[in-house]
């Protein structure tokens, strides 16, 4: 049996949607560190104990598997920029957020949906990672919604339901993409587009799952993956990047992701964001566009662990 592409059995581990920690501690010196994660979960209520990943590359590795303990800082959605922040090699990240000692001693990141300040249990290897199993000396949990990970990037439910539910004139049109190769169908002008609909009261989850409907395919929408602000139509548009997608199109047909086969898209935002695609689907990294259909700013995420 042969061994599985390392960034293929990658990808397959993004699709497990996860929330996003920011795991804290000290090392040797009682200097503060800390990387996002989202290797972490829960393992017992009798003892508590929680258990979180680093990989043994990690800058942190030594530091981790002596400290006496560790705290796991769940993130809120309106937190990307404290996991970014975590998640880049940057000296002084604590210099950047808030945070005071838990009740054990490790670092409480602010603001966030939930903490757990533990001692360290026990240590296992596993393969290319340690295992930190810790157990909960302290906790707290508040109502703010948590940030979401899926597919190399953030998911924020709460927030993306307010800004559809708040958005008149939205249109939403679905990137359907398969094994390299995207869906187009005819846009009525003489050229190939996205499917694409207008939002009705139903709102915008039911309007993408009824275009995925009426290409014939089976699939769920994903992650948004652009939103910009068509001004020449009048109209605020997302778009939903749904992968994986099964059967054959009853409309349209499945074309590569490359330029030559991208030249009758007639919609300059829409040959751009398909641009975008065909190379963060090489890396498999993936952004969110924000901007208008001409002008705006990728916001690039980085996938698997962090440390």
């Amino acid at each position: 049996m042969t061994s599985p592409d390392p960034r293929a059995l990658r990808n397959a581990f993004g699709t497990f949607m996860t929330g996003v920690t920011v795991v804290t501690a000290y090392d040797m010196d009682g200097s503060p560190i800390g990387f996002t994660a989202n290797s972490f979960t829960s393992v017992s209520l009798d003892p508590p104990l929680v258990l979180v990943c680093v990989a043994n590359t990690s800058r942190n590795y030594d530091a981790l598997v002596q400290a006496k303990g560790f705290a796991v800082n769940i993130l809120s959605e309106n937190q990307v920029d404290v996991s970014n922040t975590f998640a880049r090699p940057v000296e002084d990240r604590f210099s950047a957020v808030s945070w005071d000692r838990g009740p054990v001693g490790a670092p409480i990141l602010k603001d966030v949906t939930a903490w757990f300040d533990c001692t360290m249990h026990k240590t296992v290897d596993a393969g290319d990672h340690v295992i930190l199993i810790g157990k909960v000396e302290g906790f707290e949990q508040t109502d703010a919604p948590g940030l979401g990970y899926a597919r190399g990037a953030y998911v924020t439910p709460s927030s993306t339901t307010d800004a559809l539910e708040a958005t008149t004139n939205l249109a939403v049109s679905a990137l359907i993409e398969r094994a390299g190769h995207v869906l187009l169908i005819d846009d009525g002008n003489g050229g190939l587009g996205l499917p694409e609909c207008l939002v009705d009261g139903e709102g915008a989850s039911s309007a993408v799952n009824k275009l995925i409907s009426d290409v014939g395919l089976h699939t769920q929408p994903g992650f948004i993956y652009s939103v910009f602000e068509d001004v020449d139509r009048k109209r605020q548009h997302i778009s939903f990047l749904c992968q994986s997608a099964e059967g054959e199109p009853t409309k349209g047909a499945f074309v590569p992701l490359d330029k030559a086969a991208l030249l009758d898209v007639s919609d300059p935002a829409i040959l751009t964001m398909l641009e975008r695609l065909a190379d963060e689907s090489k890396l498999g990294n993936f952004g969110i566009y924000y901007g208008d259909q001409s002008t705006g700013v990728v916001r690039p995420v980085s996938s698997g662990q962090r440390a």
